[in-house]
Order: C-alpha cells, then structure tokens, then sequence
C-alpha cells in the first residue's frame, strides 16, 4: 500500500499534481492542510476528479467525508487523544456509514495500548524525515504487531525494502514525493519499486 500525504502548504498547480498523481496508480491520498478554512479544502476537492474522491482520507473537517463522498477521516495523534472515551464511539459512527478511519502513531507502545480498530495506522518516523529536518528516525520494528501499519518518514525508493523488513504493510510519503524536482516522477519511481517488490515477494 503507497499512501502520499499532501504538502501541509499550498504549492502552485497543487489539484492538478493530485489527478495526475492518482492518473499514476495512487491508491490513498492524505489532504492534510493544517492552515485551510473548509472552503480551502472545498476549493482543491473541487479541482480533484471526482471518480478519485473514494481514494482520499481527510485531516480535518469530517463532514466532507459526506459531503464529498470521500473514503473516510484520519485521526492525528492528538485529536485521538481529545476524544478519549468516544473515541471507540466516533468510530463506530464513520464505519456504520462506510467510511475509513485511520490514526498517527509515534510509539510502538501506543499502538499497542489502543484497542481501537482502526483500518490502518500511521507510525512515525521510521527513517530520518524528508520534510522535517533534524526529525530523526527511530527504525521501528513492527513483525510483532498485528495492526495494518504504515510506515512514515524519510520513505523514497531507496528505502523502500528495509521497511517492508521492518514488518509494515505499507508506506506513507510526504518529502519523497514534494520535496523533489518531479513529485509525478518521483511516486512513479517508488510506485515502480514497491511494485516489483511484491512481484517478487509473490
């Protein structure tokens, strides 16, 4: 599973970037705008084609999983963390109506403390991050967990297989993709990797 999490800043010609991104074979897009109004994100929901919709996870601003028909919410750690007891409840609710929800994790221990059943969860950061100088990683280990866990931080193409070795189920990419020249060219390059890789694996 490749996941992209978008630029938490506008970047010029940003819906576009995201069509072609999924043109490519996404499968999962995280809008993650921490700065946008619901109408910034109504605004670049509007540019995506509307047949990708189902293919993306949102940050903040739950009610456009319904307004827009989206695959579902993610939870960062600490709006996890806020809802404490409904959480389990908040849940419930998103997956009675057939959406997603995923979380942020950044201890092996947390996940291990949640009972929630989340679809997949995000941990980070495995490697030295992309996008975030100086956020170090930790090489978590997770073969003994049995969650869908992604991994996240300093994720690209050439480290793409010790993380498969590391246990996760799939990746998640911020600065391997933005942070380069060509994001298009960048995912399909990772995209191409990771495929030859279960190719292989099969």
């Amino acid at each position: 599973m490749i996941i992209v999490l978008t630029s938490e800043k506008p970047l010029d010609n940003e819906a576009i970037q995201i069509n072609a991104l999924f043109d490519a074979g996404l499968e999962i897009l995280h809008l993650r705008k921490p700065t946008y109004t619901i109408d910034g994100y109504r605004a670049l929901l509007d540019q995506i084609h509307v047949k990708y919709h189902s293919r993306i996870m949102t940050h903040q601003f739950p009610e456009l999983t319904t307004e827009y028909q989206l695959r579902g919410i993610h939870l960062q750690e600490q709006a996890r963390l806020d809802l404490e007891d409904a959480l389990d409840v908040t849940m419930q609710i998103y997956s009675n109506k057939g959406f997603s929800v995923s979380s942020s994790f950044h201890s092996k221990e947390d996940i291990k403390a949640c009972t929630t059943d989340f679809e997949y969860v995000l941990l980070s950061p495995v490697f030295g991050s992309i996008s975030k100088k100086g956020y170090e990683g930790k090489g978590f280990n997770v073969q003994d967990l049995d969650a869908t866990i992604i991994g996240m931080g300093g994720i690209n193409e050439s480290t793409l297989a010790e993380t498969y070795a590391l246990g996760f189920k799939g990746v998640g990419i911020l600065g391997g993709v933005w942070n380069t020249e060509n994001p298009i060219q960048s995912f399909i390059k990772i995209k191409e990797v990771n495929d030859q890789m279960i190719e292989n694996s099969n």
